[in-house]
């Protein structure tokens, strides 16, 4: 196939080998050339259908599922954008089935709505020898820290139902407008996705959206912010972050729920990016029920941002 031709309607029928796949990532590995972009308003618009109806990107395929793939445009010359290999990402642990990273602020998971590649493509740009390679999860692209990648289908159709079942520690450190004064809070507010008039994706609280379960512990305090550390129980879509602007306490640097007044200060005071961080997983292996506890620190930013907070607070106050 050439380059800037169009690609014919196909069908096809999904094996044991796709089967808990993705969609959007099924469709990435199959088709070669056809821009992220392409993929991706098949996907909104509902040209692409799967049992001859329409899925949303996170649907997970099923042994026989028939797959109706609309004709697509080949990439141009010159307009694919080449993943570069990069700096290695920092390993927190891997063996022969699963691997966690590190992930930093700024890199998104995946390629797609608008991002050329993400941490996925590039871990398999990098590990060219590796046969299986799939997110377990997902972080936003402006949160840092732990994210799991599994090596084998075996371990990640465990992991898929164990994040369902809310059965995997995560925990994460983020640092709030105001003074949080409860020492543990629940907050369970339910939660629906929907666009703004300019196509972005956003979450609000709504009675009548999907259960979500955050469990809040205080970690620290000052006279006009918060550290907290965040037990998720669900992983809704931007799920932190809606419920504690929703509770009244925004995450600094959030530039979708925010106070962007005080972002455009922060950014003058060093903090360029939204203060949240996946600290901690604590699950049992996927394969050998071991259990796994893994942290990765505070970025050197935001620990460089909470000293001087720090020591903001002692001179007006000391």
């Amino acid at each position: 196939m050439d380059l800037g031709k169009t690609i014919a309607v196909r069908y096809e029928t999904v094996d044991e080998g796709s089967a808990g796949q993705r969609i959007d990532n099924y469709l990435v590995r199959r088709l070669k050339g056809v821009p992220k972009s392409h993929i991706y308003r098949i996907l909104r618009s509902g040209e692409l259908r799967v049992n001859g109806g329409r899925v949303s990107q996170t649907y997970r395929l099923q042994i026989g599922d028939q797959i109706r793939i609309p004709p697509l445009r080949l990439a141009e010359p010159g307009e694919a954008v080449p993943i570069p290999a990069g700096r290695p990402l920092p390993i927190v642990w891997e063996d022969d089935a699963l691997l966690v990273v590190d992930k930093p602020a700024g890199l998104a998971v995946h390629g797609g709505s608008g991002v050329s590649y993400g941490v996925i493509e590039q871990l398999r740009r990098q590990r060219t020898d590796a046969r299986f390679l799939e997110l377990a999860h997902r972080l936003d692209r402006e949160t840092s820290g732990l994210l799991i990648v599994a090596k084998k289908r075996s371990a990640l159709t465990v992991l898929h139902d164990r994040m369902r079942r809310g059965a995997i520690g995560k925990r994460y450190l983020t640092l709030v407008q105001g003074r949080w004064l409860e020492p543990c809070r629940h907050l369970r507010q339910p939660l629906t996705k929907y666009l703004t008039e300019q196509g972005e994706r956003r979450v609000r609280v709504d009675r009548d959206g999907k259960a979500a379960h955050s469990i809040v512990h205080l970690v620290r305090r000052w006279q006009h912010c918060s550290l907290l550390e965040v037990e998720l129980r669900t992983g809704r879509t931007h799920q932190i972050r809606v419920h504690l602007t929703d509770a009244g306490f925004p995450l600094m640097g959030d530039a979708k729920y925010g106070d962007f007044a005080l972002n455009k200060r922060l950014e003058r005071q060093g903090l360029d990016r939204m203060f949240l961080h996946a600290w901690r997983l604590d699950f049992r292996h996927p394969l050998t029920d071991a259990r796994i506890r893994l942290e990765a620190p505070l970025p050197e930013a935001l620990e460089a941002f909470l000293a001087e907070v720090e020591q903001t607070q002692e001179r007006e106050h000391g």
